[in-house]
């Protein structure tokens, strides 16, 4: 097994992060795509895992800190790690030190860039990006919102811990109609997706519903909402994790427009 950096050959399999296999990340869109080819230019860097037989099983991706969605100085920001976990298409990956090997590789480049230390985040819940996954990596705890830990590893003396950055406002409905307002981050399929089936479930009421979107790798929008993705049904906010499907979306908005 080794660690090698994201090439043109292997794109398309990043921006479905693994999952070419699956129908349903297909309905992400090119989201993921239109923001690598802006954030590549902003420090972003990406490194694969693949097996003996060369074949890709895990992934990591991070960048400058000041770049991401949380506060910080000096630091790298790992966007997301993960090694795939599923029988379908490429196999199971997980339970062979892929996960370590990208993250020691990651470190090591963001030391040799200069970083004075790596961040992540994670989840309380047993699954993806676990934060007691990055403990036991020696990662500490640095701040906290709900489920959602951000963790982080010092490589200097002088390192300052990160901390989320704060959620300012959240949207307003529009009189007279049912407001649907969707935040996406463009780096992650699964909430590119839930942004793709609140717009198409949005546009299958026509005029009684309104539809919102916010692009959160820009810089300007993050700062004003403190918001990285989200989804809101009249001021209302939506759970997107696991993202619900098109058919729960669209119930729930029917169910606001019933009531108009």
């Amino acid at each position: 097994m080794k660690v090698i950096d994201l090439t043109e050959e292997h794109e398309p399999l990043f921006f479905c992060c693994l999952e070419d296999w699956s129908e349903e990340i297909k309905e992400a869109g090119s989201h993921k795509e239109l923001w690598y080819s802006r954030m590549k230019e902003e420090g972003l860097r990406v490194k694969l895992a693949e097996d003996d037989s060369g074949v890709i099983g895990g992934m990591i991706q991070y960048l400058p800190i000041k770049k991401s969605h949380v506060e910080g100085d000096g630091l790298y920001f790992i966007y997301c790690i993960w090694v795939h976990g599923y029988k379908k298409g490429r196999g199971n990956f997980q339970k062979r030190g892929m996960g370590k090997a990208l993250l020691k590789a990651a470190e090591e480049d963001a030391g040799e860039l200069g970083a004075k230390g790596m961040a992540a985040w994670g989840v309380s819940l047993p699954f993806w990006m676990k934060a007691s996954w990055f403990r036991k990596q020696g990662y500490k705890p640095a701040d906290k919102d709900g489920m959602a830990q951000l963790l982080w590893k010092p490589f200097t003396e002088d390192a300052s811990p990160p901390r989320w950055i704060v959620q300012k406002k959240k949207p307003e409905p529009v009189p007279g109609k049912v407001t649907v307002t969707s935040f996406m981050n463009g780096w992650c399929p699964a909430q590119n997706m839930v942004f793709e089936r609140a717009k198409r479930a949005a546009a299958g009421f026509g005029d009684t519903v309104e539809f919102q979107e916010f692009n959160t790798s820009e810089t300007e929008v993050l700062q004003e909402w403190g918001l990285i993705d989200a989804l809101f049904i009249d001021g209302r906010q939506v759970r997107t994790g696991p993202p619900p499907s098109y058919e729960k979306i669209r119930k729930k908005i029917r169910k606001k427009v019933r009531k108009l």
